[in-house]
């Protein structure tokens, strides 16, 4: 396998992804998204779980051990990968709003991306993602590197260890999540942002 990209996300959620309570991922983008701004720009990936500004007061569940960002020669550990199944861009509130449901978020915290304007994002705007996430039969451990911290979504990871997807195994039964993604593609369609 060559080297592997990674999406950056607050461990309580990368936590979430992993027990299947959330199936759905809400981005704006960083300060170093580069000129573009964020997008799903990948359909497979690792999580990276991360510290970088999570509080408490941004989710509704789940805990939030505030620590420090990881530091050079910290032992990082990958234990699931993703397949983003779509992506859309969404300019209602009230359709955003609908999506509480799918995710642990706080409100404000959704509400302060959606606002966002920078990056290439106009205020008012806000991406989502279905993704299917699997539990790697064997976690993946690495050293942190400097090159991986920053205020931004996408990053590229060692080479993965060939057998990293090998028996990696899908977080929610093909039943729970077909039923999951019928009912958040109908909440969308209700709200006519499906393309």
């Amino acid at each position: 396998m060559s080297a592997s990209t990674a999406f950056k996300e607050w461990q309580v959620v990368c936590d979430a992804l992993a027990s299947g309570r959330q199936s759905i991922l809400l981005r704006k983008g960083g300060i170093h998204e580069g000129r573009a701004g964020f997008s799903f720009a990948h359909s497979d990936f690792f999580l990276f779980p991360t510290r970088f500004h999570a509080l408490g007061g941004q989710v509704r569940e789940g805990e939030v051990k505030v620590l420090p960002e990881w530091q050079a020669g910290d032992r990082i550990r990958i234990t699931h990968h993703v397949q983003a199944l779509w992506a859309v861009t969404l300019e209602c509130w009230q359709t955003v709003q609908a999506l509480e449901p799918f995710h642990i978020y706080s409100e404000q915290t959704v509400r302060d991306r959606f606002d966002w304007e920078g990056k290439g994002m106009a205020s008012g705007s806000i991406h989502v993602a279905l993704v299917r996430v699997r539990e790697l039969a064997t976690p993946w451990e690495f050293s942190y590197e400097a090159k991986y911290g920053g205020c931004r979504s996408w990053i590229e990871l060692p080479q993965a260890p060939d057998h990293a997807l090998t028996d990696a195994r899908p977080v929610q039964d093909e039943a729970s999540f077909g039923a999951l993604r019928d009912s958040l593609e109908e909440g969308l369609r209700l709200g006519a942002e499906v393309p």
